[in-house]
């Protein structure tokens, strides 16, 4: 499906790739994303998933590709095509929002009220190299109509569990939104979250994406989740969630 020039990977390199499928067919693929593993591009000379995914290289030179990313601190599920049509397909079915996705997060105290939809526009900023994302009125220049929906899953004094479901898919729009209305994710230095919780340090940005529901090119829809990994789960069984 790309024609830019393969990359070799190292026989330990391939099967890591290959250790982060939760599922494939002759159509999609779906893997489980770590933490600290960027989805694409970036300024870190390192493998990216993207370019992992040479280690599906077909005979005819043609590779697997990405239909959506996540952060680089974000761990949990990224879909791949394995075909152009199921590219296609994907493709057009993420800008016409058919694609559900369920985040899970941690933060350092319940929100009130305990679930409900943030609506709030987002507007793209540099600062330096730099992007981010503010919080902006409607009708301010560039603004971007966002919303999210969030459900608390478990909460104590030392803080919460939630569950989040981003409705629009803006550039760091959880992070930003749960900021906006105070409750901003452990670990996550950008927008102002806390760097130790239930009295450890953070390791990292606090979000998981847990679960994908999407359309398959042609098995209807299909529910993957990627289970909790083992930093989230240790904090969160830490501080007693």
């Amino acid at each position: 499906m790309t024609k830019r020039q393969p990359l070799d990977l190292t026989p330990e390199e391939v099967a890591y790739m290959r250790s982060l499928v939760l599922f494939q067919d002759s159509h999609v693929m779906v893997v489980n994303k770590p933490s600290g593993l960027s989805s694409q591009g970036g300024r870190i000379q390192a493998h990216t998933l993207d370019d992992l995914l040479w280690a599906f290289k077909r005979s005819n030179g043609k590779r697997p590709e990405l239909v959506h990313r996540l952060d680089r601190d974000t761990s949990g599920v990224i879909l791949i095509a394995k075909t152009k049509p199921a590219a296609s397909f994907l493709g057009k079915a993420m800008q016409e929002r058919k694609f559900q996705k369920t985040y899970r997060a941690i933060i350092s105290a319940a929100p009130e009220p305990r679930q409900g939809q943030i609506d709030a526009a987002l507007r793209r900023e540099e600062i330096g190299r730099e992007a981010y994302m503010r919080i902006v009125a409607d009708d301010a220049e560039g603004a971007q109509a966002s919303q999210s929906r969030y459900r608390t899953l478990s909460a104590n004094e030392e803080g919460a569990v939630v569950e989040l479901e981003p409705l629009t898919g803006r550039m760091h729009q959880l992070r930003v939104h749960m900021a906006h209305i105070g409750r901003p994710l452990v670990g996550d230095v950008r927008y102002g979250g806390a760097l130790t919780f239930a009295g450890r340090g953070a390791p990292r940005l606090m979000l998981h994406a847990a679960k994908l529901n999407f359309p398959h090119p042609l098995e209807g829809r299909m529910t993957i989740e990627a289970p909790e990994p083992q930093d989230f789960a240790d904090l969160r069984a830490a501080a007693g969630l």
